[in-house]
């Protein structure tokens, strides 16, 4: 039987980022009102294609496809969104694409600033309070309990940026979106703007899962030194994001288990720092975005995409003809 396919995205500056098994799509609001629309087709190496059945090294390789992949629709979504008019007619973009070695590196330093914020400093502050803990057992638990405050006072400090919170109101859009489509729901403001802001796969609640897992597997490690510790929290952390993107995956296809939806309440909770009631323009972006990669995947007819106002562009944000005919969004 084949494997069920899962949507998912991102938000982005003044936008949304989708992504199916085989393409993606980034949906920006133009500072002149309109939908720039880039579509890429997703052609992953051999290696990756063999390892993607495999479980636990398919989550490595998803979850640094997907920060790629994240970062160059961010940097998409910044060139388009902070063009003034004047670029956006000449077909020009602030600034280039991030590719190649640059954008390896600028993922590599966000993963090692992530580690450091999340992993070594709850550790650093539990390394002094030792003196006054007995129990190994303790001192993971206090470990855990630290990592999970620092990652709820980031989210929180986060949400209360005004720019922030808006792209937190695309969040809330994406989900939308998506859970519309699998429930079924016309793909329209109306219907759309009808579910919830909250998803199962929600990168939030990876993160979650990421930080309760991770007590559990340093408990196993017990109290060895402090710098053992250290690199184990490094080495180990792309084994507990496998583990966590597993234990997603699970949960997804098991939603109708009331175990399962009582395990995925705190990430459905936890949400709330990340996403907000999006207005209708977000929902049209993360329509738009989602659209176009259901008409690259055949799903929908190609006239169901286009309308006035959304426009298809390449990567550097210079408009393309429409290859599809107008219709409303």
């Amino acid at each position: 039987m084949a494997e069920q396919s899962y949507y998912g995205g991102q938000a982005v500056m003044e936008g949304v980022m989708m992504r199916g098994r085989q393409d993606m799509a980034v949906a920006v609001r133009t500072p002149d009102g309109e939908i720039a629309v880039y579509h890429e087709r997703l052609e992953p190496s051999g290696l990756v294609r063999r390892l993607r059945p495999m479980p636990l090294l398919r989550g490595v390789f998803l979850l640094w496809d997907t920060m790629l992949l994240g970062m160059r629709a961010l940097i998409f979504s910044a060139n388009v969104s902070l063009a003034d008019d004047t670029e956006v007619d000449d077909g020009e973009s602030p600034a280039g694409p991030l590719t190649g070695v640059a954008l390896w590196g600028t993922v590599a330093i966000s993963i090692a600033l992530s580690i450091a914020l999340f992993f070594v400093a709850p550790l650093a502050v539990v390394h002094w309070l030792d003196r006054y803990i007995q129990s190994s057992i303790v001192s993971n638990l206090v470990e855990g309990g630290i990592r999970l405050a620092v990652l709820l006072g980031y989210l929180g400090i986060l949400g209360q940026l005004p720019d922030i919170r808006r792209l937190f109101g695309y969040h809330g859009a994406e989900h939308k979106t998506i859970n519309a489509w699998e429930a079924g729901d016309e793909l329209d403001v109306a219907h759309v703007r009808a579910h919830s802001i909250s998803h199962p796969r929600c990168g939030t609640g990876f993160l979650l899962v990421v930080v309760l897992l991770s007590v559990i597997v340093f408990a196993f490690l017990g109290r060895p030194p402090f710098a053992l510790r250290v690199v184990s929290r490094i080495v180990l952390v792309p084994v507990i994001a496998a583990l966590a993107y597993e234990f997603i995956k699970w949960t997804a296809g098991h939603l109708g288990n009331p175990v399962v939806r009582v395990a995925i309440a705190p990430s459905l909770a936890l949400q709330r720092l990340t996403t907000r009631e999006p207005d209708d323009q977000m929902l049209e972006a993360a329509i738009a975005s989602f659209k176009r990669v259901l008409v690259a995947e055949g799903t929908l007819e190609p006239g169901q995409f286009f309308c006035p106002g959304v426009v298809a562009v390449d990567e550097a944000g210079r408009q393309l003809q429409p290859s599809v005919t107008p219709v409303q969004v």
